[in-house]
């Protein structure tokens, strides 16, 4: 597998990684058991804290330099790279405060003497995309360094310098080697580390592919595992729903970081007829008002697709669309300009039998439908393999609550699109994946949860017993 940076918004080569060695890896490995066995898990929770806040220190000090490389390897735009450094600094802090009290034992009042330890298992691979090349490894390291494990981490192959320099974080801010690993590995390295008896879980934020294969060989190997595969989100709009707000808002939800975003809006589905053809004017107008061009300049609303890759995929869909009956309202073709630019498309007219009707669509791209009723519109939302996240926009905040809690997904917004932060546990269900990162419950995920019975000397071999 090569590791290397092509600037999307060029499509120029700018340098290549080698792949790491059978010898080096081995060498990784032993060096994070040993760190794990030997130092990390016997670290006092602020000490762990300690380096965990200060690589969040870094992160805020060099985060022009750090936004850089976002946008030279995925061409996000500048004000999207900044917001990207700052949410996976406050991951780590996140974390690194909370970390004591999510650690505490707990008692377990129904059963006097039984106490519930928490405790770290080991090493972890972390899998992790380009499309947010730090928040997405801040939300496995902050929780899982902070629990006492111990990090590999297996970045996408077109990210190598963002991944090189959260590596650098922990160094610099004191990790002992062995704590957080980078690793440039081949996807047969992988399926070796996970086999590996040290290995105790993994993480993988991917395709339906990439998840399936993970999950059979970490079931295989009987290794706990998470996943999260992406997700076709739908964004409901009631009648009742403000026009202009909700079609900023809309906007916002398909295209933060160029569309290529797992709960980004992949689904509009608007309610009533002739408020459908007014939002859908609005978005076009929306969509087609956008600017391609440099993702350093202030002035640029749309930046390239990370990898030609992607724009071929994406352009193979609008064209599968086409051929089954979709329109385009606006869009779908390439700009004619270097890098990777793909104009802002809206599609219409898909139905069930429209292959696209059950595609994720990554990247400025989003299926428009008009429907009846609210009952239509939430058997629209559901009917789709995937169940990440979700939004509904109504100016009735009740009613919006209750229809949230027919939408099958792990995550439902009302009257914002889907948002992520430290706090707030993000995860699917479905095809989306299972398991949750972020909040306690991510930090939950790869813990002992020991349980510690203790009872008065002398007491019966069984049962419950009187602690006095």
């Amino acid at each position: 597998m090569t590791y290397q940076t092509i600037n999307p918004a060029t499509g120029k080569l700018i340098t290549t990684y080698a792949g790491i060695s059978a010898q080096d890896l081995n060498v990784a490995l032993d060096q994070a058991h040993s760190a794990f066995k030997a130092i990390w898990r016997e670290y006092s929770i602020v000490e762990r804290a300690k380096i965990v806040s200060t690589a969040a220190d870094l992160l805020r000090k060099k985060s022009k330099e750090y936004a850089d490389y976002l946008t030279l390897e995925v061409g996000k735009l500048a004000i999207e790279a900044q917001a990207e450094v700052s949410l996976s600094a406050d991951i780590l802090d996140y974390y690194a405060r909370n970390a004591s009290h999510y650690l505490k034992p707990r008692m377990l009042p129904e059963s006097p003497g039984a106490e519930l330890h928490l405790e770290p298992i080991g090493i972890l691979l972390g899998i992790t995309p380009w499309n947010f090349p730090y928040y997405q490894i801040a939300r496995i390291a902050g929780p899982q360094l902070m629990a006492g494990n111990v990090l590999l981490l297996k970045h996408a192959e077109n990210v190598p310098q963002s991944a090189l320099a959260f590596a650098r974080l922990f160094e610099e801010a004191g990790a002992p080697p062995g704590v957080y690993t980078n690793l440039f590995a081949s996807i047969d390295q992988i399926g070796k580390i996970i086999a590996d008896p040290r290995v105790r879980g993994v993480t993988l934020t991917g395709s339906e592919r990439a998840g399936a294969a993970v999950a059979e060989l970490a079931g295989r190997n009987l290794k706990k595992s998470v996943l999260e595969m992406g997700g076709s989100d739908p964004l409901i709009v009631l009648e009742d729903a403000p026009l202009e707000t909700t079609l900023d808002s809309a906007l916002f939800g398909r295209m933060f970081a160029t569309g290529q975003c797992c709960v980004g809006t992949k689904r509009i589905i608007v309610v009533g007829k002739q408020r459908g053809k007014e939002f859908l004017d609005g978005f076009v107008q929306r969509m087609a008002a956008l600017k391609a061009g440099d993702p350093q300049d202030p002035g640029t609303t749309l930046g390239p697709l990370s990898s030609e890759k992607s724009l071929d995929m994406l352009l193979n869909q609008i064209a599968l669309a086409k051929q089954h009956g979709g329109k385009v309202a606006t869009g779908g073709k390439r700009i004619d300009r270097p890098g990777f630019y793909l104009e802002p498309t809206v599609l219409t007219h898909i139905e069930q039998d429209n292959p696209i009707y059950t595609q994720e669509l990554f990247g400025p791209v989003v299926s428009f439908y008009s429907v009846n009723n609210e009952e239509v519109a939430v058997n629209l939302a559901n009917d789709t393999p995937f169940g990440l996240g979700g939004s509904i926009f109504t100016a009735d905040v009740e009613r919006g609550r209750k229809l949230a809690e027919k939408i099958e997904s792990g995550m439902v917004f009302v009257n914002q699109p889907v948002w992520t932060a430290a706090e707030l546990p993000f995860g699917g269900v479905k095809n989306s994946g299972y398991g949750r990162e972020l909040s306690a419950l991510g930090f939950g995920e790869f813990i002992n949860h020991k349980l510690v019975h203790v009872a008065p000397s002398g007491s019966p071999p069984w049962g419950p017993v009187s602690l006095g």
